[in-house]
């Protein structure tokens, strides 16, 4: 698939997100589908515009939160914990200071602008969750929650060799398992 095409896609569902959904349903899923992984090191974001909000989740989590940090074009990201402060970051992101430590996270909710019922992400077109979600996988194992609203669903999004595909999808509908669905 050409850039334009994806870009049409994600031009698409960007549109579908801004219609929003269920946000407290969202949350309740989220919340369920983290409880069995109390203790380990989650990963949020901090959303921007009107993407699907973690924070609920993240705040109910029982174990340590990171948020991702952009060190650069083309590189994976990093991850600092999460403990109330935040200064601006790149592509308009939100992070924790540098003197914040370092995790490494063990499961991540994963941002987006669409996703299919094969677990297929359209992002943003950076490519940075996929580099970190690689390089996590790769060093010991990572499970990737995409979090959206039903809306922003496709029915099939073209993947390229270096995408990563996730493990669950939440949305304000209830949860995807796109590997039980192969």
């Amino acid at each position: 698939m050409t850039g334009a095409a994806k870009d049409a896609l994600r031009k698409a569902a960007l549109a579908a997100r801004g219609q929003g959904g269920d946000a407290a349903a969202l949350s309740r899923h989220l919340i369920g589908v983290l409880a069995p992984y109390a203790g380990r090191v989650l990963a949020g974001y901090w959303p921007m515009r009107d993407e699907a909000d973690p924070r609920p989740a993240m705040a109910a989590h029982d174990g340590p939160v990171c948020l991702p940090v952009v060190l650069g074009p083309a590189r994976p990201l990093a991850f600092r914990r999460y403990d109330g402060r935040l200064e601006p970051g790149g592509f308009g992101t939100s992070h924790p200071p540098a003197d914040a430590p370092e995790l490494r996270p063990e499961v991540l909710i994963v941002p987006l602008a669409g996703f299919d019922r094969a677990g297929n992400r359209l992002g943003y077109g950076g490519g940075f969750y996929d580099r970190t979600l690689e390089r996590l996988r790769r060093d010991g194992g990572a499970l990737a929650i995409g979090l959206a609203y039903a809306v922003q669903e496709i029915r099939a999004i073209p993947a390229e060799p270096t995408d990563q595909v996730l493990d669950l999808v939440v949305t304000d509908r209830g949860v995807i398992r796109p590997q039980g669905e192969k």
